[in-house]
């Protein structure tokens, strides 16, 4: 049977290098295709589309994956910039808004990783803190700290035990989105997790990289419910 198919969406970069070309490109890396393969799904990458289109391209997949990469615009919250922010990612930011809004309506489930989490955070209405300290030990080197589940929480049935997880982030969950708790903690009281804790719907975000990491476990429970939704089996 097929497996379940996974929508991640991209990066974008105006200049990557590679051989001998120096161009615009849309990109995720490895680990998030490897991550969804390795706990039971088949992985399609999701470049940016004009946010109209959004429905269209979900309903052609079982699940979606928002990935990390670039600050969300504070535009979108209704914050001034902090200039610790960085640039801009209006195309992607429109695109990723519009994915999760539309997954959201058409029940579709969806995992939010790092900027992920935070675009699902917006997106619902909530705000972000701009800038903390202390989840980037170095430029470009993920570190790993501490997370701890809210009992009762979707997370905390998936890993109940504290975790130590790879993290890179320098922003936060401030005020929740509508509808969302949270279900995971670090050490210092930052938002690691957040959720709709309605049973029926999958929507889950995690401030961490698993695609850094070997647990496959909250990814396998994304891809059972697509399986679910899609009425696909699991082996």
């Amino acid at each position: 049977m097929p497996r379940p198919l996974i929508g991640i969406t991209t990066y974008v970069e105006e200049s990557t290098r590679y051989g001998v070309w120096d161009l615009p490109t849309s990109l995720v890396p490895t680990g998030y295709h490897q991550l969804v393969q390795a706990a039971g799904g088949a992985a399609v990458l999701l470049p940016p589309d004009e946010p109209g289109s959004a429905a269209e391209v979900l309903s052609r997949v079982d699940g979606l994956v928002v990935a990390g990469g670039p600050d969300v615009d504070p535009v979108h919250y209704g914050a001034a910039r902090d200039p610790r922010t960085g640039a801009p990612a209006t195309v992607r930011d429109r695109w990723e808004l519009a994915l999760i809004n539309a997954a959201l309506e058409a029940d579709v489930p969806v995992l939010g990783i790092c900027r992920g989490m935070q675009a699902l955070n917006v997106a619902l209405g909530g705000t972000l803190i701009q800038h903390i300290d202390g989840h980037v030990d170095t430029p470009g080197v993920m570190s790993r700290h501490p997370v701890r589940p809210v009992p009762g929480t979707r997370y905390a049935d998936l890993v109940p035990e504290e975790a130590h997880v790879p993290t890179y982030h320098h922003q936060a969950v401030e005020r929740l989105g509508r509808g969302l708790v949270v279900s995971a903690h670090a050490l210092d009281g930052t938002v690691e997790a957040i959720e709709l804790p309605d049973p029926a719907r999958w929507v889950l975000g995690v401030q961490w990289h698993p695609e850094r990491d070997e647990d496959t476990r909250v990814m396998a429970s994304l891809i059972e419910a697509a399986a679910v939704r899609s009425a696909v089996p699991v082996a």
